[in-house]
C-alpha cells in the first residue's frame, strides 16, 4: 500500500500532525456529542493514555513517530499484552491531581477543546479531568513517564473488554521532550511501534488462541485481528481492547482501515488460565 502524499507529509511535520490530531478528535467529540458516565465507586473505570512521540529510540531511529506501549509483565493480569498505560482511579489521590490539572498551565487547560467541554457538560468536563489525573499518574508510576512532558490531544471513544468487566476510556498525550523510561514490576518493556507501520496492510494478521478452561474441560478457541511488531528478534501481537483502540485512531486521523480479517494470515496462540488471575 503506498501512502498519500497527506500521511507522507502528516508523519513527517510533527506540529502538523499533533494539529491534525487534536481536531481530528474535537470534530469527532462534536459530532458524536460525547459524555462521559464514570461508575461512581470506579470500580470499573480505566483511563489510558495512547501515547504518541517522537522518542528517536534506537529501533524505531529515522522512521517518525511512534506509539508508546507498555508490555505487561508476569507478574499481573494478562501477562505478555501490549497495553496502553494507564489503570484504575484512585479515589483518593486523582481527585486532587485533577484540580490541579484545571490550573492554567497544565495539558489540560491548553488543550483548544478545553473550553468547548466546559460550556457543554461542566461534569464531563471535571470527569476527564479525573480520568486524565489517572492516566498520567498511572504513566508515572508504570513507566516513569513525566506528567509535565505531555500534550493532551483529545478522549477516543469508551471501549469496553470482552473478558473482564472493565470500561476504557482512552486518552491521546503526546510525549514532548522525554526520550528515556524506566519500567516498574508490572511493566516487562516499553515498546515502539512507529505509526507509519500501522498503515501497512502486510503486518495485520488473525490471532487464533487456544483458550484453556478450568482442569478437565477441552480448551475452546476464538480469533481476534491482530497486528505483529516485530521487537529485538521477537514477534509482539498488538491485540484485543488496545488493538481495537489503536484501529479506531488510525480510522479517525487516517481513514485507514485494517484488512478484511478473513483474508489475513493466521497466527497461533494460547492463553492459560494464569492469564486471567
Amino acid at each position: 500500500m503506498t501512502l498519500s502524499r497527506t500521511v507522507v507529509h502528516l508523519l513527517q511535520d510533527r506540529s502538523r500532525l499533533k494539529e491534525h490530531i487534536s481536531a481530528t478528535l474535537a470534530e469527532h467529540d462534536r459530532r458524536n456529542a460525547s459524555r462521559i458516565q464514570l461508575d461512581p465507586d470506579f470500580n470499573t473505570t480505566s483511563a489510558v493514555l495512547f501515547l504518541l512521540g517522537d522518542v528517536n529510540c534506537d529501533s524505531t531511529r529515522g522512521e517518525g513517530p511512534c506509539l508508546i506501549l507498555n508490555k505487561r509483565s508476569a507478574l499481573v493480569k494478562q501477562p505478555g499484552d501490549l497495553c496502553c498505560p494507564g489503570g484504575g482511579i484512585d479515589s483518593r489521590i486523582d481527585p486532587f491531581v485533577a484540580r490541579l490539572l484545571l490550573s492554567p498551565l497544565s495539558p489540560l487547560r491548553r488543550w483548544p477543546a478545553w473550553g468547548h467541554w466546559q460550556r457543554r457538560d461542566k461534569k464531563g468536563a471535571r470527569q476527564l479531568a479525573l480520568l486524565l489525573a489517572a492516566s498520567l499518574r498511572e504513566g508515572l508510576e508504570e513507566m516513569r513517564l513525566n506528567p509535565f512532558g505531555v500534550a493532551f490531544l483529545g478522549a477516543l471513544p469508551l471501549q469496553r473488554l470482552v473478558m473482564f468487566k472493565r470500561e476504557i476510556y482512552p486518552l491521546v498525550g503526546w510525549v514532548g521532550r522525554q526520550r528515556r523510561f524506566f519500567p516498574n514490576w508490572e511493566v516487562a518493556d516499553i515498546i515502539y511501534i512507529p505509526l507509519r507501520t500501522f498503515l501497512e496492510p502486510k503486518r495485520y494478521a488473525r490471532y487464533q488462541l487456544d483458550i484453556e478452561t478450568p482442569a478437565g474441560n477441552v480448551p475452546y478457541q476464538k480469533e481476534f485481528a491482530c497486528f505483529l511488531h516485530q521487537h529485538n528478534g521477537k514477534t509482539e501481537v498488538l491485540w484485543g481492547a488496545t488493538f481495537r483502540i489503536t484501529m479506531i485512531f488510525l480510522e479517525l486521523v487516517f481513514r485507514f482501515k485494517p484488512p478484511d480479517p478473513l483474508l489475513l494470515p493466521e497466527v497461533q496462540g494460547i492463553l492459560k488460565q494464569s492469564y486471567f488471575r
